[in-house]
């Protein structure tokens, strides 16, 4: 089952409640909680024991699943926090970079094997790790990707499958996603319009806007058999008005939903 969800970094400029509320408003199955040191921190790392019941609460006055967490960071204190607090939450998917340079060998034997050292500590929370290809760092596309999987056998890990950074890898993301599909536990889906370093502004990043192949991807993933969340991440929001913010969230939902329901995955 693929359940359709929204990172609440797109809410960067307001509190949890009001991006768990507008989400809920949009239809969305559930959330994943940005813990993004510098950029959105609706869940704060060094404090979450103080958050725990609150989010509880949010999730079930909203009816929204906890999907994931997003953390980003590699640094290994930060995502043990993350770890517990996922536990404490139900939360089944933590979320990262690979981190690194692309095409620098040394970053890549590192990091590959830090990866593989941290979901050894996810599993032992009963967490998996998730990590992606990610425009300009080690593992950026589905070469390394696959590179990368070779050496990584903890059952801790997982690849998290973001579009959006394929397809600014010059690649096809719905044959990439082919590759890659039977290791693949969590999904960040975003549009792109252009295949520049960035994903471009907050409204060109709303699914059905750009020019990625968004249905062909969830009829991949729905054709597999895979059961993962598939959680809208916008980034560059944070300034825009509430109503600006939450017809993004809504446009996004309504295209995902209609492509789920035309390969009857839904």
């Amino acid at each position: 089952m693929i359940k359709l969800g929204a990172n609440t970094v797109l809410f960067a400029g307001y509190d949890l409640e009001t991006a768990m509320q507008h989400l809920a408003w949009a239809g969305y199955d559930g959330v994943e909680l940005s813990a993004i040191k510098g950029m959105c921190e609706h869940l704060a790392l060094d404090e979450y024991q103080n958050q725990v019941a609150q989010i509880r609460e949010l999730a079930e006055k909203y009816k929204l699943e906890l999907l994931a967490m997003e953390v980003a960071s590699l640094d290994e204190g930060r995502l043990l926090k993350a770890y517990e607090a996922a536990a404490a939450l139900g939360i089944p998917v933590v979320n990262v970079g690979p981190g690194g340079k692309s095409e620098v060998a040394e970053d890549f034997d590192r990091q590959v094997a830090l990866l593989n050292k941290l979901a050894d500590r996810a599993a032992e929370h009963g967490v998996k790790l998730c990590a992606k290809a990610h425009v300009g760092q080690c593992i950026y596309n589905t070469p390394t990707t696959l590179r990368a999987l070779e050496r990584i056998q903890s059952r801790g890990f997982a690849v998290d499958m973001d579009p959006s950074h394929i397809f600014r890898a010059e690649e096809n993301p719905v044959e990439a996603l082919k590759a890659v599909v039977g290791r693949v536990g969590h999904v960040h889906i975003r549009d792109c319009l252009t295949r520049d370093r960035g994903p471009g502004a907050p409204e060109l990043q709303a699914c059905g806007r750009g020019n990625i192949d968004l249905f062909g991807y969830v009829r991949v993933l729905h054709e597999a058999g895979v059961s993962v969340a598939a959680d809208l991440e916008i980034i560059g929001a944070k300034d825009y008005e509430l109503s600006r913010v939450a017809a993004i969230a809504a446009e996004s939902r309504g295209y995902l939903h209609a492509c789920l329901r035309a390969c009857g995955a839904r």
